[in-house]
Order: C-alpha cells, then sequence, then structure tokens
C-alpha cells in the first residue's frame, strides 16, 4: 500500500516538472543543489549506487534505494531508470515521509 504511495508522488513530481531521471540528469541535479532527495533502484549497478551514494553525501543530500529499474519508469511514464531526482522541498519531505514509514514495517 505503501509502495504505491511512494510511487503515486514520484508521478506527481514528474507531471509538476519538479523530477529529474536518468543518471547524467539526475547526478547534474545533485551538483547544481537542486535535488533535495535521491532514490536509486535496488536492481541498479554497484557502480551507480556508489555513485550516488558518495555524491549524495558529499552534497548532503538524502539518498534511498527503493523499488526496481522498472517500477521507478512505470511511475513517471518512461523507461526503466536506475535515479531519479526529486527538485521540489514539500515532495521531497513527503517522499521521505512515506519511505521511513515504509521502513519500519
Amino acid at each position: 500500500m505503501m509502495q504505491n504511495k511512494v510511487l503515486s508522488l514520484l508521478g506527481i513530481a514528474m507531471r509538476g516538472r519538479n523530477l529529474v531521471s536518468g543518471e547524467f540528469q539526475t547526478e547534474e541535479a545533485v551538483k547544481k543543489n537542486t535535488a533535495m532527495l535521491i532514490i536509486v533502484a535496488t536492481d541498479a549497478s554497484q557502480n551507480t549506487k556508489k555513485l550516488f551514494h558518495n555524491k549524495c553525501s558529499f552534497y548532503q543530500v538524502p539518498i534511498y534505494e527503493y523499488g526496481t529499474k522498472e517500477m521507478l519508469g512505470r511511475a513517471i511514464g518512461k523507461d526503466s531508470r536506475s535515479s531519479v531526482g526529486i527538485c521540489d522541498e514539500g515532495l521531497a519531505d513527503a517522499i521521505i515521509k512515506q519511505l521511513e514509514m515504509e521502513e519500519k514495517r
């Protein structure tokens, strides 16, 4: 149930143009401090996970591993995506809240 809420919020962020997807655009958003939250697919490559964990640690951007590449892509109406960045603080907070609620379960 919560999984659908997170994916729905990603869809809302995409429609509101507050989301970047794909490795290059997501990395650029982290470097430019426009990303408020990064989500990396659990089935992304180890190199991709390491890259984003290092970048997000350096630039102090919250990062979570969630869903599969296929799930993330479908949620935003695109092909499979290994990483997405949310660029709106309110949406990022709402998604973090849902992710933390799911982790507790």
